[in-house]
Protein backbone atom coordinates (compact mmCIF):
# COMPACT_ATOMS: atom_id res chain seq x y z
CA UNK A 1 0.00 0.00 0.00
CA UNK A 2 0.71 3.28 -0.79
CA UNK A 3 2.40 5.63 1.87
CA UNK A 4 1.81 9.71 1.64
CA UNK A 5 4.97 11.11 1.94
CA UNK A 6 4.40 14.37 4.33
CA UNK A 7 7.41 17.24 4.82
CA UNK A 8 7.58 19.23 8.30
CA UNK A 9 10.40 21.46 9.20
CA UNK A 10 12.90 19.42 10.72
CA UNK A 11 13.43 21.16 13.90
CA UNK A 12 12.03 24.25 15.84
CA UNK A 13 8.12 25.19 16.96
CA UNK A 14 6.84 24.69 14.20
CA UNK A 15 8.43 21.33 14.03
CA UNK A 16 7.20 20.16 17.16
CA UNK A 17 3.55 21.93 16.66
CA UNK A 18 3.20 19.75 13.61
CA UNK A 19 4.48 16.37 15.35
CA UNK A 20 2.17 17.32 18.04
CA UNK A 21 -0.91 17.28 15.26
CA UNK A 22 -0.25 14.60 14.00
CA UNK A 23 -0.22 12.74 17.59
CA UNK A 24 -3.56 14.49 17.99
CA UNK A 25 -4.83 12.94 14.87
CA UNK A 26 -4.19 9.60 16.08
CA UNK A 27 -0.71 8.96 14.00
CA UNK A 28 1.84 6.84 15.79
CA UNK A 29 5.56 7.56 14.75
CA UNK A 30 7.92 4.65 14.67
CA UNK A 31 11.06 6.47 15.49
CA UNK A 32 11.60 8.12 18.44
CA UNK A 33 14.77 9.65 17.25
CA UNK A 34 14.14 12.26 15.05
CA UNK A 35 16.61 11.53 11.60
CA UNK A 36 15.77 12.04 8.08
CA UNK A 37 12.59 10.19 8.17
CA UNK A 38 10.17 8.00 10.05
CA UNK A 39 6.89 6.06 9.10
CA UNK A 40 3.93 5.74 10.94
CA UNK A 41 2.82 1.99 12.81
CA UNK A 42 -0.88 2.93 12.42
CA UNK A 43 -1.74 5.17 9.52
CA UNK A 44 0.16 4.78 5.59
CA UNK A 45 2.24 8.14 5.69
CA UNK A 46 6.11 8.97 6.37
CA UNK A 47 7.34 12.01 8.00
CA UNK A 48 10.48 13.37 6.00
CA UNK A 49 12.42 16.07 8.48
CA UNK A 50 13.70 18.86 5.98
CA UNK A 51 14.86 22.62 6.10
CA UNK A 52 11.17 24.66 5.79
CA UNK A 53 12.56 26.67 2.96
CA UNK A 54 13.18 23.57 0.80
CA UNK A 55 9.63 21.93 1.10
CA UNK A 56 7.73 23.90 -1.20
CA UNK A 57 10.25 22.49 -3.84
CA UNK A 58 10.12 18.79 -2.76
CA UNK A 59 6.22 18.87 -2.68
CA UNK A 60 6.32 21.21 -6.25
CA UNK A 61 8.79 17.62 -7.68
CA UNK A 62 6.84 15.16 -5.88
CA UNK A 63 9.70 14.43 -3.78
CA UNK A 64 7.03 15.02 -0.77
CA UNK A 65 3.14 14.30 -1.22
CA UNK A 66 2.36 17.02 1.33
CA UNK A 67 4.07 19.74 3.10
CA UNK A 68 3.36 21.40 6.50
CA UNK A 69 4.98 24.97 6.79
CA UNK A 70 4.76 28.77 7.35
CA UNK A 71 2.79 30.22 4.57
CA UNK A 72 5.10 32.80 4.35
CA UNK A 73 6.95 30.40 2.99
CA UNK A 74 5.30 29.27 0.50
CA UNK A 75 4.73 32.85 -1.10
CA UNK A 76 8.57 33.18 -0.76
CA UNK A 77 9.00 30.23 -2.92
CA UNK A 78 6.27 30.43 -5.39
CA UNK A 79 5.95 26.69 -6.14
CA UNK A 80 3.30 25.29 -8.15
CA UNK A 81 1.70 23.17 -5.06
CA UNK A 82 -2.01 23.03 -3.52
CA UNK A 83 -2.69 25.49 -0.36
CA UNK A 84 -4.99 22.55 1.45
CA UNK A 85 -5.64 23.89 5.00
CA UNK A 86 -4.86 26.60 7.21
CA UNK A 87 -3.73 25.01 10.61
CA UNK A 88 -3.94 27.94 12.98
CA UNK A 89 -0.73 27.65 14.74
CA UNK A 90 3.15 29.07 14.30
CA UNK A 91 1.49 32.46 13.60
CA UNK A 92 3.36 35.32 13.02
CA UNK A 93 4.02 38.80 10.88
CA UNK A 94 6.37 39.59 8.63
CA UNK A 95 7.35 42.94 9.49
CA UNK A 96 9.87 45.88 8.35
CA UNK A 97 12.03 47.37 11.52
CA UNK A 98 14.63 49.51 11.56
CA UNK A 99 17.62 50.52 14.24
CA UNK A 100 15.30 52.53 17.37
CA UNK A 101 17.10 55.68 17.15
CA UNK A 102 15.77 56.82 13.12
CA UNK A 103 13.12 59.04 12.71
CA UNK A 104 10.34 57.04 11.00
CA UNK A 105 8.75 59.15 8.39
CA UNK A 106 6.54 56.39 6.36
CA UNK A 107 7.26 54.05 3.55
CA UNK A 108 9.29 56.25 1.84
CA UNK A 109 11.98 56.03 4.47
CA UNK A 110 13.15 53.38 2.32
CA UNK A 111 13.71 54.94 -0.94
CA UNK A 112 17.30 54.59 -1.97
CA UNK A 113 17.82 52.63 1.07
CA UNK A 114 19.07 48.80 1.63
CA UNK A 115 16.87 46.50 3.70
CA UNK A 116 18.39 43.05 4.62
CA UNK A 117 16.04 39.99 4.54
CA UNK A 118 15.89 36.59 3.83
CA UNK A 119 12.50 36.74 1.95
CA UNK A 120 13.29 39.24 -1.09
CA UNK A 121 10.34 38.17 -3.20
CA UNK A 122 7.67 39.11 -0.32
CA UNK A 123 9.37 42.81 0.05
CA UNK A 124 10.13 43.15 -3.32
CA UNK A 125 6.53 42.55 -4.18
CA UNK A 126 5.54 45.15 -1.55
CA UNK A 127 7.88 47.66 -2.38
CA UNK A 128 6.48 47.55 -5.87
CA UNK A 129 3.33 47.60 -5.32
CA UNK A 130 4.04 50.89 -2.96
CA UNK A 131 5.91 52.34 -5.77
CA UNK A 132 9.19 52.54 -3.09
CA UNK A 133 12.50 51.89 -4.49
CA UNK A 134 14.49 49.89 -2.56
CA UNK A 135 17.64 47.61 -2.80
CA UNK A 136 17.61 44.06 -1.35
CA UNK A 137 20.09 42.51 0.48
CA UNK A 138 19.36 38.65 0.49
CA UNK A 139 20.51 36.81 3.46
CA UNK A 140 20.20 33.59 5.23
CA UNK A 141 20.18 34.22 8.57
CA UNK A 142 20.84 36.41 11.48
CA UNK A 143 19.10 38.93 9.76
CA UNK A 144 18.67 41.39 12.81
CA UNK A 145 21.99 41.98 12.83
CA UNK A 146 22.84 43.74 9.08
CA UNK A 147 21.77 47.10 10.48
CA UNK A 148 24.18 47.05 13.15
CA UNK A 149 26.96 46.20 11.64
CA UNK A 150 26.50 48.63 8.77
CA UNK A 151 25.24 45.88 5.95
CA UNK A 152 21.67 47.59 5.72
CA UNK A 153 19.35 50.49 6.85
CA UNK A 154 16.67 48.25 8.00
CA UNK A 155 15.52 44.56 7.72
CA UNK A 156 12.32 42.43 7.01
CA UNK A 157 11.87 39.39 9.02
CA UNK A 158 9.25 37.34 10.92
CA UNK A 159 7.90 38.68 14.03
CA UNK A 160 6.81 37.01 16.91
CA UNK A 161 7.22 39.29 20.43
CA UNK A 162 9.16 41.84 19.13
CA UNK A 163 11.86 40.80 21.48
CA UNK A 164 14.49 39.90 19.34
CA UNK A 165 14.18 42.74 17.66
CA UNK A 166 14.17 45.04 20.85
CA UNK A 167 17.50 43.12 21.86
CA UNK A 168 19.07 44.19 18.45
CA UNK A 169 18.64 47.97 18.93
CA UNK A 170 15.28 47.67 15.87
CA UNK A 171 11.67 48.83 16.04
CA UNK A 172 9.14 47.64 14.37
CA UNK A 173 7.62 50.28 11.55
CA UNK A 174 5.40 48.34 8.57
CA UNK A 175 3.68 44.83 8.88
CA UNK A 176 3.38 43.68 5.65
CA UNK A 177 1.66 40.43 6.09
CA UNK A 178 0.94 37.66 9.34
CA UNK A 179 1.48 34.21 8.66
CA UNK A 180 0.19 30.44 9.90
CA UNK A 181 1.30 27.19 9.21
CA UNK A 182 -0.63 25.95 6.70
CA UNK A 183 -0.56 22.28 4.60
CA UNK A 184 0.75 22.41 0.83
CA UNK A 185 0.06 19.22 -1.51
CA UNK A 186 1.98 17.95 -5.02
CA UNK A 187 -0.76 18.85 -7.66
CA UNK A 188 -0.37 15.64 -9.42
CA UNK A 189 -1.43 12.90 -6.64
CA UNK A 190 -2.87 9.30 -7.34
CA UNK A 191 -5.96 8.79 -6.09
CA UNK A 192 -4.64 6.28 -3.70
CA UNK A 193 -2.46 8.31 -2.09
CA UNK A 194 -5.73 11.43 -2.31
CA UNK A 195 -8.07 9.37 -0.62
CA UNK A 196 -5.24 8.74 2.43
CA UNK A 197 -5.09 12.43 2.55
CA UNK A 198 -8.93 12.79 2.67
CA UNK A 199 -8.55 10.84 5.98
CA UNK A 200 -5.91 13.10 7.33
CA UNK A 201 -7.60 16.01 6.82
CA UNK A 202 -10.61 14.79 7.71
CA UNK A 203 -8.69 14.24 11.35
CA UNK A 204 -6.93 17.28 11.13
CA UNK A 205 -10.27 19.05 10.87
CA UNK A 206 -12.03 16.76 14.10
CA UNK A 207 -9.00 18.34 15.94
CA UNK A 208 -9.19 21.94 14.65
CA UNK A 209 -13.20 22.14 15.82
CA UNK A 210 -12.43 20.40 18.79
CA UNK A 211 -9.78 23.10 19.70
CA UNK A 212 -12.18 25.70 18.87
CA UNK A 213 -14.83 24.66 21.31
CA UNK A 214 -15.56 23.78 24.19
CA UNK A 215 -18.38 21.04 25.69
CA UNK A 216 -20.57 23.19 27.92
CA UNK A 217 -23.12 21.76 30.70
CA UNK A 218 -25.49 23.71 33.09
CA UNK A 219 -28.87 23.62 34.88
CA UNK A 220 -31.54 25.93 34.22
CA UNK A 221 -35.04 26.63 34.75
CA UNK A 222 -37.60 25.22 32.17
CA UNK A 223 -38.90 28.75 31.67
CA UNK A 224 -35.15 29.51 30.34
CA UNK A 225 -34.75 26.97 27.84
CA UNK A 226 -35.95 28.38 24.71
CA UNK A 227 -33.46 31.60 25.83
CA UNK A 228 -30.37 29.32 26.42
CA UNK A 229 -30.96 27.56 23.34
CA UNK A 230 -30.67 30.20 21.44
CA UNK A 231 -27.49 31.32 22.89
CA UNK A 232 -26.00 27.50 23.27
CA UNK A 233 -27.34 25.95 19.54
CA UNK A 234 -24.38 23.38 19.83
CA UNK A 235 -23.86 21.50 16.28
CA UNK A 236 -27.58 21.17 15.98
CA UNK A 237 -29.41 21.92 19.20
CA UNK A 238 -28.82 21.14 22.60
CA UNK A 239 -29.48 18.24 24.42
CA UNK A 240 -31.88 18.61 27.28
CA UNK A 241 -32.30 16.54 30.06
CA UNK A 242 -35.39 16.79 33.12
CA UNK A 243 -33.75 16.94 36.55
CA UNK A 244 -35.30 15.32 39.69
CA UNK A 245 -35.82 19.56 40.85
CA UNK A 246 -39.23 20.57 39.77
CA UNK A 247 -39.38 22.53 36.19
CA UNK A 248 -35.47 22.32 36.07
CA UNK A 249 -33.50 20.76 33.41
CA UNK A 250 -30.05 19.61 32.62
CA UNK A 251 -28.47 21.35 29.23
CA UNK A 252 -25.93 20.08 27.76
CA UNK A 253 -24.38 21.99 24.40
CA UNK A 254 -20.81 23.29 22.70
CA UNK A 255 -19.53 27.03 23.38
CA UNK A 256 -16.87 28.61 20.48
CA UNK A 257 -14.02 29.25 22.59
CA UNK A 258 -13.38 33.07 21.62
CA UNK A 259 -17.37 33.20 22.98
CA UNK A 260 -17.13 31.73 25.92
CA UNK A 261 -16.70 34.56 28.88
CA UNK A 262 -19.69 36.26 26.87
CA UNK A 263 -21.79 33.50 26.69
CA UNK A 264 -20.85 32.77 30.11
CA UNK A 265 -22.85 35.94 31.63
CA UNK A 266 -25.40 35.63 29.56
CA UNK A 267 -26.10 32.60 30.73
CA UNK A 268 -26.12 33.46 34.30
CA UNK A 269 -28.43 36.15 33.28
CA UNK A 270 -31.24 33.46 32.73
CA UNK A 271 -30.12 31.87 35.50
CA UNK A 272 -27.97 28.83 35.22
CA UNK A 273 -26.47 27.42 37.77
CA UNK A 274 -23.42 24.73 38.10
CA UNK A 275 -22.14 25.37 34.85
CA UNK A 276 -19.17 23.16 33.90
CA UNK A 277 -17.10 23.42 31.20
CA UNK A 278 -15.07 20.41 29.59
CA UNK A 279 -12.47 20.25 27.22
CA UNK A 280 -13.38 17.94 24.00
CA UNK A 281 -10.75 16.15 22.71
CA UNK A 282 -12.11 15.14 19.08
CA UNK A 283 -15.42 16.71 17.48
CA UNK A 284 -16.87 15.60 14.00
CA UNK A 285 -19.54 17.56 12.85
Amino acid sequence: MSKLKIAIQKNGRLSEKSLELLKECGIKLSNGERKLKTTSSNFPVEILFLRDDDIPQYVEQGVADVGILGENEVWEKNKKVNLLKKLGFANCRLSIAIPKEENYTGLTFFNQKKVATSYPNILQNYFTQNQIEAEIETIGGSVEIAPGIGLADGIFDIVSTGSTLQMNGLKEVELVTKSEAVMISNTALNDEKKAILEQLLFRIESVKNASENKYILLNAPNSSIQSIASILPGMKSPTVLPLQKQDWSSIHSVVKEDEFWDVIDQLKTLGAEGILIINIEKMIA
